[in-house]
């Protein structure tokens, strides 16, 4: 049988860097190791998520928004990719909308674009119940003790754990973070975010994400990290999120929505074989 094309979009927020497939006709079925093969920066596209943009069955919604990480595993959030995701539909002629609606594993998502072609995501309010994140621990606290080391816990669609550090530049996070992913306390692991605050609005950070290793940047990794530092009183309510592929910001109000805003960027299109 003779395998079809699959048409691409490779994109990039900050570095994190996707590629992106227009399932809207729900005509393309990936396995995993189609996903991993691709995934691979020297025989493959090279990405540190996949994203399918697919049709959904509610009215109020535009389209389903699926992820996959490098390791073919299906992941519920990703900031930096909704970001893409909202300028891929605009310049591939699928939607008009200014906001769109977006659907996920784990809720909905507003995307904005703006007229610089930035776009500015309502990422919904944060999730700091055990339940919820999920993390294995009765109740909610203000920072709990995880395989020795002191962090937050916060999920935004997915969870993350963030340390704070005094200096994320020249720290080796591979090792502590991997040791973190292993916990019992964590059964569907977690992205783990080394924060150092440079001040009040500013704050540089590092992720270290499940399925995919440290990232260039990870927005969801950013919005975690900014809450974890408001409702511990050390930031105020907008800050500058110093990623290592460029800056994001981030507005977050003490129980309310948190709101991502950050670039969006094509590289390449092309084709692989399905």
């Amino acid at each position: 049988m003779k395998r079809m094309m699959i048409q691409f979009t490779k994109m990039h927020g900050l570095g994190n860097d996707f590629m992106v497939i227009d399932n809207t006709r729900s005509d393309i079925q990936l396995t995993t190791e189609q996903i991993v093969n691709w995934s691979d920066r020297h025989f493959g596209v090279g990405f540190d998520q996949l994203l399918m943009v697919e049709s959904s069955d509610s009215a109020k919604v535009d389209f389903r928004y699926i992820i996959y990480n490098a390791d073919g595993s299906e992941v519920e959030q990703c900031g930096n990719g909704a970001r893409c995701f909202a300028r891929f539909v605009r310049e591939k002629g699928l939607s008009t909308n200014n906001p769109i609606v977006v659907e996920t594993h784990t809720g909905l998502i507003t995307l904005t674009i703006n007229p610089d072609n930035s776009v500015k995501i309502d990422m919904g309010a944060p999730h700091f119940s055990p339940n919820n994140i999920p993390l294995l621990l009765p109740e909610v606290q203000a920072t709990y003790q995880i395989e020795g080391f002191e962090m937050g816990v916060v999920s935004m669609g997915n969870p993350h754990c963030v340390m704070i550090v005094d200096d994320v530049t020249n720290m080796e996070i591979e090792s502590i973070a991997l040791t973190i992913q292993a916990s019992d306390l964590l059964p569907n692991q977690a992205n783990i975010g080394f924060m150092q605050i440079l001040n009040r609005s500013e704050i540089k950070l590092r992720v270290y994400e499940r399925g995919a290793g440290e990232t260039l940047a990870c927005g969801s990794g950013a919005c975690a990290a900014v809450v974890h530092g408001i409702e511990q009183g050390l930031l105020d309510s907008t800050v500058s999120a110093h990623l290592t592929g460029g800056d994001a910001l981030i507005s977050y109000q003490s129980g309310g929505s948190v709101f991502l805003s950050g670039p969006a960027e094509f590289v390449f299109e092309g084709q692989v074989k399905g």
